[in-house]
């Protein structure tokens, strides 16, 4: 399956952003044993499967930075949020690639 995503942004491009400060949606759509495990700061986290159901909780209006472990869940939930009107990055790589140096 081909995704459709807007933008992408690598997790070091993000990290960067929030050292400097910027206020960064923050949304992680895996799955609730993996957040348990481990999860950035202030992020929002809905699960990808309840992802079209819970998206009264997000601003269709700022940008959302949408990750999981790898990034391809979060480039689904991306064409799936875009697709309905979202501005959304896909963090490339996802988790599994975070580095807060």
């Amino acid at each position: 399956m081909a995704f459709k995503i807007p933008q992408e942004m690598s997790p070091q491009k993000v990290a960067s952003r929030l050292k400097r400060g910027e206020n960064l949606i923050l949304l992680d759509v895996r799955e609730p044993m993996e957040w348990a495990e481990g999860h950035l700061p202030n992020a929002k986290h809905i699960p990808l499967g309840q992802l079209i159901e819970r998206q009264h909780e997000l601003d269709p209006e700022r940008e959302i930075i949408v990750m999981c472990r790898s990034g391809s869940r979060s480039g689904l939930g991306c064409e799936l949020l875009s697709e309905r009107g979202f501005h959304v990055v896909n963090m490339t790589g996802g988790l599994s690639a975070w580095t807060n140096e």
